[in-house]
């Protein structure tokens, strides 16, 4: 499934679950030689919520929060029937999450809207390396360039620059990702301004590379825009991506990201050698 270009293999691990999730995901988020993807996602048992969501990287490396991954998972949950209300809540890493689902006329669901909690500007919670109480418009040297940036807590770790992305931007990318102010790295967003509450965004996602969406790089984006008085709190803010739209609304109960949620395909893979 993907959520505007923002794609993971899903395993429904309810019944049973999967040996070594790092090595799978490695093995089969190989888009030459696997099924290809920007990771795997577990959907577990929870004891407090309706579904657990593990998120794996192409790298290996496990997530704490995914804002299009957790769209997926509330539509695979009301799809399958496993959940058959329209508000779910799913347990991440980050802690519980609550959805809405919105159907098409063919039953399925079509979007999603996610309570992505608050965001947290606090150099501690993100983390990065700077001194104050929050991380907005703060000078930094990065790959030996001079950038102004705002970083946000969604959960996982985000670094937004304002301005036209920088090229080359792999390797500009791995350098904010890489960069010794991040202690556990950072997915990166460069982000331009097409009008009032309305963005244009590129990311670099820390254990995939550049993605063609990033729900909450998406998010991120919208709250540092407001924080340097780009864009308007407590309005929606559409936020294009290369991978298509999503909408974030910055408030003081949370942020919220609504979007659509797709099924690619269903298959078989074999993990023996796994």
């Amino acid at each position: 499934m993907h959520g505007t270009g923002n794609d993971y293999i899903f395993f429904d691990c309810m019944g049973r679950g999967v040996p070594h999730p790092q090595a799978l995901a490695r093995k089969l988020s190989d888009r030459h030689f696997s099924v290809g993807g920007d990771g795997v996602i577990l959907i577990e048992k929870s004891r407090m919520a309706d579904a657990k969501m593990r998120i794996f990287n192409a790298d290996g490396s496990e997530g704490k929060m995914c804002g299009n991954g957790i769209r997926c998972v509330a539509k695979y949950l009301y799809d399958s029937g496993r959940v058959r209300r329209k508000e779910m809540n799913v347990e991440t890493l980050s802690g519980v999450r609550r959805l809405t689902v919105y159907t098409g006329g063919d039953g399925a669901v079509c979007r999603v809207r996610a309570d992505m909690g608050r965001a947290n500007l606090s150099p501690a919670a993100v983390p990065v390396l700077l001194e104050g109480e929050r991380a907005v418009g703060r000078p930094v040297e990065i790959g030996g360039k001079e950038y102004r940036v705002t970083c946000v807590c969604m959960g996982n770790p985000h670094c937004v620059v304002f301005g036209a992305p920088p090229e080359p931007f792999g390797e500009t990318g791995r350098a904010f990702e890489h960069s010794p102010l991040f202690p556990e790295g950072v997915n990166a967003e460069f982000v331009r301004v097409c009008g009032r509450n309305r963005l244009r965004v590129r990311v670099w996602e820390r254990g995939s590379g550049e993605t063609l969406s990033c729900g909450t790089g998406a998010c991120a984006s919208a709250v540092a825009a407001v924080e340097n008085g780009l864009c308007d709190f407590g309005r929606d803010i559409a936020v294009r991506l290369k991978g298509g739209d999503l909408t974030v609304c910055y408030t003081s109960e949370g942020v919220y990201l609504t979007g659509g949620a797709a099924l690619a395909f269903v298959g078989t893979a074999d993990i023996s050698d796994i």
